[in-house]
């Protein structure tokens, strides 16, 4: 078996730095990499660059250790683990270009034997297609332009974890492992049983690749259901949450909750790679995108109903990440319902308790505040409740007296006036 003494982690962000992270605390010496010096130099000084539970204890100890290091460009190492973004462009297309940009510096430092993983979510054929661009840069490595025969191994290993629960889902769950030759899927399950508890499974890459789209695109259909039979309630005038949990009784039907809309960078964005490239093919995948998608417009009309009879025109928009608990603001629909209603004639009071500041896109708006949760209800003639955080739980009846109530989580559906 294949002992991997020296890793380095391409992308620090939600994915690299935890894994990075976990690597060096199994032993390894691992390099980070990183285009933000801002990262790199919070990284160096033993602190995670953004909120996840248990992360910070988890840097620390391994930087302390001597085992992890954050650097700007890349340094020779045994594995590499590309872990940078891979957002949608304006036709809903993947953008590539992290990638592209991560394989280009790498191709300098590899040598003979080493091992090069993708982690980033992609379409189909992105590994081998990463592989030829280090051939064209390195045809020393590429005997007769194979990438079958590279002096290289190629793999790719998606993730499945959760903001929230980085650390413990890094280790404990499965992990499918896809290689361009058989050698290279055996060299990516050796590197990982050094910190993975979970089932670490072996199929070639484009099995790998599009087993993390259909993973996405799954939930996101599922999700879309749960949002269409919401639709249906508020038209009929009925508690989807009642009707959802009665359902649920049956012993084959597991129906999700609503809320308003899909955030995060896996499922509001994972099924477009195979929709762009299989459109005719993938209506049900487009159904559920365009159900999802227009869960925000829907809600904002809600607020704008509630605010035609609200004397106080402020609206206290409890919540901006993309799901409970967490500072994830990456494709938000908490963030696009405000974004909605900043063009409206009423301030807008948010609460956010994991952020200190608002999101550029909304930071400049002079009728858009960060303020407290006390603050809002204060002030707010109405309550819009767009992220299930724990801390608005506990808002109580009387704080919502006389206030108009939207609500896209359930909490307060027993209020809600809209």
């Amino acid at each position: 078996m294949h002992v991997f003494e020296t890793v380095s982690v391409i992308g620090l962000g939600y994915i690299g730095l935890p894994t990075a992270a976990t690597l060096a605390s199994s032993g390894v010496q691992v390099i980070g990499v990183d285009v933000s010096k801002r990262a790199v130099d919070a990284i160096n000084q033993a602190r995670a660059h953004f909120s996840e539970p248990d992360l910070d204890g988890l840097v620390q100890s391994a930087v302390h250790s001597g085992k992890l290091r954050a650097v700007t460009a890349p340094e020779p190492a045994e594995a590499f683990i590309i872990a940078v973004p891979t957002p949608v462009l304006e036709d809903k297309s993947a953008d590539m270009s992290c990638v592209e940009r991560a394989a280009r510096q790498l191709a300098p430092v590899l040598a003979e034997g080493n091992l090069i993983i993708l982690e980033s979510t992609s379409p189909v054929g992105t590994t081998a297609w990463m592989a030829s661009i280090i051939a064209g840069l390195r045809p020393d490595l590429f005997p007769g332009g194979d990438i079958a025969t590279s002096k290289l191994h190629f793999a790719y290993c998606p993730e499945r974890i959760l903001p929230g629960q980085m650390v413990y889902e890094l280790v404990h769950n499965d992990r499918i492992l896809g290689g361009i030759t058989p050698v290279a899927a055996q060299m990516a399950k050796a590197l990982y049983e050094r910190f993975v508890r979970g089932q670490l499974i072996v199929t070639k890459a484009e099995i790998a690749e599009l087993c993390k789209l259909i993973e996405n695109a799954y939930r996101d259909v599922n999700i879309a259901f749960a949002n269409e039979v919401s639709n249906i309630c508020e038209e009929a005038g009925l508690d989807v949450f009642e009707a959802i949990a009665m359902a649920n009784h049956h012993p084959r039907v597991n129906i999700l909750n609503p809320g308003p809309g899909v955030g995060g960078h896996c499922i509001a964005v994972d099924p477009w790679f195979l929709i762009s490239r299989y459109n005719e093919i993938t209506p049900l995948m487009r159904a559920a995108r365009n159900v999802n998608d227009h869960r925000p417009h829907r809600y904002a009309d809600k607020i704008k109903i509630a605010l035609a009879s609200d004397k106080t025109r402020t609206v206290a928009c409890l919540g901006l990440a993309y799901k409970p608990d967490v500072d994830d603001l990456r494709e938000s629909p908490a963030i696009e319902v405000v974004e909605l209603l900043a063009d409206a004639d009423a301030m807008l009071l948010v609460v956010e308790p994991n952020v200190e500041q608002l999101p550029a896109n909304l930071a400049g708006q002079a009728n858009v505040k960060l303020v407290s949760l006390k603050e809002a209800l204060e002030q707010a003639g109405t309550v819009a409740l767009l992220v299930g955080h724990r801390q608005f739980k506990d808002v109580t009846g009387g704080q919502l007296a006389g206030k108009k109530i939207v609500d896209a989580i359930g909490y307060y559906r027993h209020h809600q006036t809209v």
